[in-house]
């Protein structure tokens, strides 16, 4: 039996956009609906779950599992800058009593890429006022998140950066092989921003608060030790860095990053997710192992971890292996608080539209009619052994 350490969270992950449906006022909806949209196709709908928020928690519990992370839509609760609707953030504030109510810790996210359309007409993250925006936002937001578990200002702003220059690349005709270097404009943007809402939510005695982060297993190619670092540099050490003062670092690990001496290295095809991303389970406790190194002595919470396939036994596979990487980091010294598995249900995956199936649960695309795999009881007898057999 390999076991975790007591009160380990194990939990299922969502994001506002991706499963509420019918988030008209936010940057993407707009993005989604251009003429030459990068979009799959457009998220409509998604799974209803601003109705079926309920449903969806008691899946969760229902499962064996003591966690839920869900995001709140900015969009909602600020539809014009400096305007609140009270129906929108009590809307959030039920869905934290529901999990509470249900045995089940709420982590909280303010801000999962989307932003409202005024923020984003308006210069968006490089704007002078994005700062004070975003603190008044999570200001705005604190009646919500002041019984939460965890509370995370800003989803994977290392991978936010590198939208732009994956963008420009697709539009040259580039093939991309793996997440480019940041734009550092950007970066520097998503990091004051953040620093703005700790000191806002810090101030207010707001639960433990952190940035939530893409972390990847770094890999040097063909002796590209030197190109490698500096990638790295780029891409994770300078947000882990920035993390320092956080009350925990939330890591979300999904493969590996291959860097030859030309940059990004494609994994080989038979590696391949639905998601085009390298099948590689280890990469979760080794990116962790790596954290620890950048900040001793930090928490650290998976706040998520997943594959994108429609073999579900596959994901049995991958999780235990990604679990039994984690277990080893910890027992090295690693201060991991739980995991939180990515996604709850399948869910509108950005630019790949519906396609990839990350859930634990399927989503009838018409009805909305909830599913469970055999993957999210086995999450859950986990979850209640705490350990792995």
């Amino acid at each position: 039996m390999t076991t975790f350490p007591d009160g380990f969270l194990w939990g299922a992950a969502t994001a506002s956009h991706q499963v509420e449906g019918g988030n008209v006022n936010n940057h993407y909806w707009p993005w989604e609906h251009a003429e030459h949209s990068p979009f799959a196709e457009k998220s409509g709908d998604a799974c209803d779950s601003y109705h079926r928020w309920r449903e969806d928690l008691d899946l969760v519990a229902g499962a064996g599992l003591n966690s839920y992370r869900f995001s709140l839509e900015w969009s909602r609760i600020e539809p014009e800058e400096g305007e609140l609707s009270r129906a929108a953030r009590d809307h959030y504030r039920r869905m934290v009593d529901g999990c509470r109510e249900r045995g089940l810790a709420p982590v909280v996210t303010l801000t999962h890429f989307t932003t409202p359309r005024w923020f984003h007409d308006d210069g968006s993250w490089l704007s002078p006022k994005a700062g004070d925006r975003f603190a008044r936002f999570a200001e705005l937001a604190l009646p919500v998140i002041e019984d939460a578990e965890y509370v995370i200002t800003l989803n994977e702003p290392n991978l936010a950066a590198a939208l732009p220059v994956l963008g420009a690349m697709a539009a040259r005709g580039e093939q991309v092989k793996g997440l480019p270097k940041p734009d550092q404009e950007l970066t520097d943007a998503f990091l004051a921003a953040h620093g703005r809402g700790l000191e806002v939510l810090r101030a207010a005695g707001s639960p433990p608060v952190g940035l939530a982060l893409v972390g990847q297993e770094w890999i040097a190619e063909d002796g590209a030790v030197e190109r490698m670092a500096e990638h790295r540099a780029a891409f994770e050490d300078q947000f882990l860095e920035a993390a320092a003062d956080c009350d925990f670092v939330g890591l979300q690990v999904y493969s590996c990053a291959r860097i030859g001496p030309g940059g990004p290295v494609a994994p080989a095809p038979d590696l391949m997710t639905d998601a085009h991303m390298e099948y590689r389970p280890e990469a979760l406790g080794r990116a962790v192992r790596r954290a620890a190194e950048v900040l001793p002595g930090m928490r650290f919470l998976i706040t998520e971890n997943g594959l994108a396939s429609t073999d579900d036994a596959r994901r049995v596979a991958y999780t235990e292996g990604a679990l039994r990487g984690l277990a080893e980091a910890i027992a090295d010294g690693a201060d991991v608080r739980g995991y939180v598995h990515w996604s709850l249900l399948d869910n509108f995956e950005w630019f790949a539209g519906y396609g990839p199936k990350f859930g634990l649960v399927a989503v009838d695309r018409e009805t909305f009619a909830r599913t469970q795999k055999p993957s999210l009881a086995w999450l859950g007898e986990v979850a209640k052994r705490n350990g792995l057999e």
